[in-house]
């Protein structure tokens, strides 16, 4: 499962669902994840050095912290998310 980090999520959200208004973030607990985690490349337009986290089992329910829409700018691009009740 492909994963992102709070700094990272807009990136494929802007790729591959720009102007969505459907679309949802998770906001996950790693230290509920029962298989491996690697760090691993995104696509070739994005920097070398950034990896993205892919989860390889099942997501477990335990580990989904919080639930909510994700929604872009007026502009249709998506920006870091904020999640809601968390200062």
């Amino acid at each position: 499962m492909h994963l992102s980090t709070r700094e990272q999520v807009h990136l494929p959200a802007n790729r591959l669902f720009a102007g969505r208004e459907d679309m949802v973030v998770l906001w996950l607990d790693p230290t509920a994840f029962t298989g491996e985690v690697k760090w691993e490349s995104g696509v070739p337009s994005d920097p070398s050095s950034m990896r993205f986290p892919h989860l390889y089992a099942p997501l477990p329910v335990a580990a989904v912290l919080a639930a909510q829409p994700y929604l872009p700018d007026s502009d249709g691009v998506f920006g870091t998310p904020r999640r809601e009740g968390v200062a």
